[in-house]
């Protein structure tokens, strides 16, 4: 229901267009010459092709309207996809032609300037739009009717967005028990008196006559309405409906990763990808922090705490030691939270950068951790919190990672408020759970960008 979805998904579509074509004739102009590409005009069959493919995968990867995918790393990714799909096609219609001049350098030139255009237009359209948003231009205002979590997430989205074109007039919370003929008739008075365009309705359990009744209310006015249906929550991938025998059977929590194909292909891309990092990184970084460690504060580098693993085996966890060494072997548990007086100076970079993560690469090495994966716990914290989430232990269903779904949103690390951050570990293991039931090789690839993306905006603190 973004204002204007389709005029706006038009633009970036023909915008894209254009760079590709764009993109196209540089490349063969770089590669050989204009003169060379008008006598071969054969290759313009190859230039419609690459169009129709555009048009075609961009669809498929939900490119220009997938709500979750707001983040610029993400877009990358489906940059990447789409740019992919195009050098094959590009490889394979040279061969088919038997085409002996635009073939490498060319198709080196035309990959790099569609990864480039394409980035350039997704991040300058998206800071117009933003800006033109925020000036007024062609926004609608918008009243939310509802109840519980359905409400007030639809309402933190629209807040957060203000490139979807609503501004947020109200949002009327209303109780299960209130009478429907009373909630109508506020409703109908927040109306008038606010004069919203649109109306959504988001309640989690609502009859059918309540809803109706409030659609009447909104039609009788000349508002428009969407409804969030309150069965959301069963349209998921957790759910995989198969037969045994006879027997249609609905699994209610599916894992991609019971597969064996997938864990090989999880753990083939962990090996590679730790032993880059511990020869490129590592391996400087380590000598580095040890001699900054000799000014700051005494104690060794390296802090090891034993934390909890894949189907519930205990492992020693390796991190960049952050606190002063009497508080990191106390034996009551007490989390880590913002502005602890426990950590060093030097402690609070690491942890502000999470270069403190990073020895967490030798855990990925020996298969005890992934790279991404549910945080994991250390054995006081899965004890405390087992009694506040009875859930917890999905987590241990796959190995824990150095970083996370959960920690991507901002979950990362304990606050000092006891209520609020019980709140803050159910939603952390809800996302946790969320990435088990709909892990994909495509999907770890996004949160090590967005990762890496906000450790070099320093927007990253954990535990």
């Amino acid at each position: 229901m973004i204002v204007n979805k389709k005029s706006i998904f038009i633009f970036k579509l023909l915008g894209d267009l254009l760079l590709l074509n764009c993109a196209f004739l540089l490349s063969a102009i770089f590669a050989q010459s204009l003169e060379i590409l008008l006598d071969r005009n054969y290759m313009f069959f190859l230039l419609i092709g690459l169009n129709l493919l555009w048009i075609i995968t961009s669809n498929y990867f939900n490119f220009y309207d997938d709500f979750h995918s707001r983040n610029f790393p993400l877009q990358f990714v489906n940059i990447l996809k789409n740019t992919v799909l195009q050098i094959l096609v590009t490889v394979f219609f040279i061969f088919l032609a038997k085409e002996d001049l635009f073939t490498r350098y060319f198709i080196i030139y035309y990959s790099l300037l569609l990864i480039v255009l394409a980035s350039f237009r997704v991040i300058l359209f998206r800071k117009v739009l933003k800006y033109l948003r925020r000036k007024g231009k062609n926004i609608r205002d918008l009243l939310i009717v509802g109840d519980g979590e359905i409400a007030k997430n639809f309402e933190q989205m629209i807040l957060t967005n203000p490139d979807f074109g609503y501004d947020l007039k109200q949002t009327l919370n209303f109780q299960k028990e209130i009478p429907s003929d009373l909630l109508k008739e506020q409703i109908e008075s927040s109306i008038n008196s606010l004069n919203p365009d649109e109306v959504v309705i988001a309640f989690s359990d609502a009859s059918r006559k309540l809803i109706e009744g409030i659609i009447k209310v909104c039609d009788k006015n000349a508002v428009k309405v969407h409804i969030i249906p309150d069965y959301l929550n069963f349209i998921s991938k957790r759910f995989q409906i198969t037969s045994f025998g006879d027997f249609p059977i609905i699994t209610a929590r599916r894992e991609p990763l019971e597969e064996v194909q997938w864990r090989f292909v999880k753990r083939s891309f962990d090996f590679i990808f730790s032993l880059l990092v511990g020869v490129f990184l590592l391996s400087w970084i380590i000598p580095l922090i040890f001699i900054l460690s000799r000014f700051f504060s005494e104690g060794s580098v390296l802090f090891i705490q034993k934390r909890i693993g894949t189907k519930n085996q205990k492992f020693n966890c390796y991190k960049f030691r952050t606190m002063l060494p009497e508080n990191e072997l106390a034996e009551k548990f007490k989390p880590v939270v913002l502005n602890d007086p426990r950590i060093t100076r030097l402690g609070r970079f690491l942890r502000k950068s999470n270069i403190d993560e990073l020895p967490q690469f030798l855990n990925v090495l020996k298969g005890e951790m992934s790279v991404v994966g549910p945080r994991p716990h250390a054995v006081p914290y899965d004890d405390i919190y087992g009694k506040v989430v009875d859930e917890i232990r999905l987590r241990h269903n796959v190995k824990p990672g150095i970083t996370g779904w959960a920690q991507i949103h901002g979950l990362r690390g304990d606050i000092a408020d006891e209520e609020e951050n019980r709140k803050r570990t159910r939603k952390r293991i809800q996302y946790d759970i969320w990435y088990i039931e709909n892990w994909s090789f495509t999907l770890d690839i996004q949160i090590i960008l967005i990762t890496i993306w906000k450790m070099l905006r320093g927007k990253t603190e954990g535990n």
